[in-house]
C-alpha cells in the first residue's frame, strides 16, 4: 500500500471519528436532559454559592450530570455561578439548562393586609432569600428610622401594598432601600399637598387610612368613613374607632391570632396607647397596612357633617351614619339588638 493510500485511509478514519464525536457531542448538548415530571420548576441558588454547591442544587432535576458538566465547562459556567431563582422547563437539553442557570428570574413579590411589621417581615421572608429576622432587624435599624423620620411603631407606613418584581437574592438592605424609594414615589407633591389640606403628614394620613381600611371592606364607603374621622379630629373628639381597641387588645396580650368580633365597655376604657376611646388623636402607628383605596379615601374624603356611624343590619358590610348622638343611638341600638340575637359573645 503506497503512502497516498495510507494518507487517504487515515483521513477517512479521522473524519469518521470526528463525525462520530461530533454526533455524540451534539447528542450530549441538544438531547433532553431533565428528569422532573412537572412542566417547570424553580431552583434557588443562595448568595456566594460555588459550582459544586450549584450542581448539588440542580442535580435532582438533571438526568445526566456528566452531559450538563460538559456543556457547563465549555461555557465557563463553573467560573461564573450566579445566585438567584432559575426556571427549568421539562425537556430542556444541557445547553438550555446551563443557559437557564445564567438567567436570574425575578420574583413577583406581593404583600397586603399585613397587621404588623413582624407579619410583613414574615411575608416578605417567605418570598426572597433574606429571612424574616434579618428583614425585621433591617426595617427597625435605628439609623435608618432616624434618617427617614420613622419609629419602630410606625415604620409599617413605609410599605405601599403592591406587587413588585424583585430578584430572589436581593439583600434585606436593598429590599428596604427599594421600599423607601417606592414610598417617596407614592408620596409625590400632589399627595403630600392633599394630606396637608386635611391637616396630616404622610405618616399620619397612612395611620388614619389603616383605621379606615379596617372599618370597612367596602371601597366605595371609605371616603365617607374618612370624612367622619377627619370631622372628629377637627372637633378635637376622640376617634373612638373599634378597630384600634381590637388592635390594642391583641397587642396587650401579644396574641395577634385571636379573632375579636365584638368589643365591650371594659375594652373601651382600657388604658393603652392604641385605644382611641381614651386617647385623643391618632394612635402611635398604623393598626394594619392600608391599601391604596384607603389611602386615597383619606386624601380625598367625602365632605359631610356626619360624626357617628355604626354597622348596618340592612346593608351588610356597610354602615349607618349620623350627625347627632340621638340619631346614632337609634342606629347603635338596632345593631346591638341584632348582634345579640346572633349570639355573638366575642
Amino acid at each position: 500500500m503506497n503512502l497516498k493510500k495510507i494518507v487517504s485511509l487515515v483521513s477517512v478514519v479521522l473524519i469518521s471519528v470526528l463525525i462520530v464525536y461530533g454526533f455524540v457531542l451534539m447528542y450530549q448538548i441538544f438531547s433532553g436532559n431533565t428528569k422532573f415530571t412537572e412542566k417547570e420548576v424553580y431552583v434557588y441558588v443562595p448568595t456566594n454559592s460555588n459550582y459544586e454547591q450549584a450542581k448539588q442544587i440542580i442535580a435532582p432535576y438533571v438526568k445526566n450530570m456528566d452531559r450538563f458538566e460538559l456543556v457547563a465547562g465549555k461555557t465557563s459556567y463553573p467560573e461564573n455561578v450566579k445566585a438567584g431563582r432559575f426556571l427549568l422547563k421539562s425537556g430542556m437539553n444541557s445547553y438550555e439548562l446551563v443557559k437557564a442557570m445564567k438567567f436570574n428570574d425575578p420574583v413577583s413579590l406581593a404583600f397586603n393586609n399585613q397587621e404588623r411589621i413582624e407579619n410583613l417581615a414574615g411575608r416578605v421572608g417567605s418570598q426572597i432569600e433574606p429571612d424574616s429576622l434579618e428583614l425585621l432587624n433591617t426595617f427597625k435599624d435605628s439609623i435608618f428610622l432616624k434618617e427617614n423620620g420613622f419609629t419602630e411603631e410606625n415604620v409599617l407606613v413605609m410599605f405601599i401594598p403592591n406587587t413588585y418584581d424583585i430578584y430572589w437574592n436581593t439583600s434585606a438592605v436593598k429590599f428596604r432601600d427599594k421600599m423607601i424609594k417606592e414610598y417617596h414615589n407614592f408620596w409625590n407633591k400632589e399627595r403630600i399637598t392633599k394630606a396637608a389640606a386635611q391637616g396630616l403628614t404622610p405618616i399620619q394620613a397612612t395611620i388614619l387610612a389603616s383605621i379606615v381600611h379596617k372599618e370597612s371592606v367596602k371601597k366605595d364607603e371609605r371616603p365617607r368613613i374618612a370624612g367622619v374621622y377627619l370631622n372628629r379630629l377637627g372637633l378635637g373628639m376622640p376617634l373612638q374607632a373599634d378597630p384600634t381597641v381590637i388592635f390594642a387588645m391583641k397587642k396587650k396580650s401579644n396574641d395577634f391570632n385571636q379573632v375579636i368580633k365584638r368589643v365591650f365597655y371594659n375594652d373601651l376604657i382600657m388604658k393603652h396607647p392604641y385605644n382611641t376611646y381614651v386617647n385623643i388623636g391618632l394612635p402611635p402607628g398604623p393598626i394594619a397596612m392600608p391599601d391604596i383605596t384607603a389611602l386615597e379615601a383619606v386624601l380625598n374624603p367625602e365632605k359631610h357633617n356626619f360624626i357617628y356611624f355604626c354597622a348596618s343590619v340592612d346593608r351588610f358590610g356597610y354602615h349607618e351614619f349620623a350627625a347627632t348622638l340621638a340619631e346614632h343611638n337609634v342606629n347603635a341600638k338596632k345593631y346591638s339588638d341584632w348582634i345579640n340575637s346572633q349570639g355573638v359573645q366575642r
